[in-house]
């Protein structure tokens, strides 16, 4: 059981604080024209997170590295799409597939940056020669 928590807690309470920032009417605003890019970058950032933890939870589940991240960025999309759809029932809301574009390239950026450091930890590193 702690092994299942250990896993799945910090998913499904990111899911949920993803879906309680969607159902409030109104989020603040950021003063002059960084509204847009700090909503967007919120988005690419907070699916990137749950892109990632997708992959720690199904970590076990999977055989090849190739497969958990296509199945992580796919599960994050998919959620994406909920979320969007959601949004069409709250009071002064709306649904936006350019945020689930958004949304997708935060997936695919968290789950390639994880592929790149995880390839530079595992690459050995030249050896130097002192003379």
């Amino acid at each position: 059981m702690k092994r299942f928590l250990w896993h799945w807690l910090p998913l499904l309470a990111w899911m949920g604080l993803i879906f309680l920032l969607s159902s409030q009417p109104t989020l603040p605003s950021a003063p002059g024209g960084w509204d847009v890019l700090l909503k967007k970058a919120g988005h690419a950032l907070v699916y990137g997170v749950l892109a990632w933890l997708y992959q720690r939870a199904l970590r076990r589940h999977f055989s090849t590295p190739v497969t958990l991240r296509i199945v992580g960025i796919g599960l994050a999309l998919a959620y994406a799409l909920s979320d969007e759809y959601h949004q069409t029932f709250v009071a002064g809301r709306n649904g936006n597939l350019v945020d689930v574009a958004v949304d997708g390239v935060g997936a695919c950026g968290a789950i390639l940056l994880g592929w790149w450091l995880e390839r530079r930890r595992v690459q050995p590193r030249p050896m130097s020669v002192v003379r």
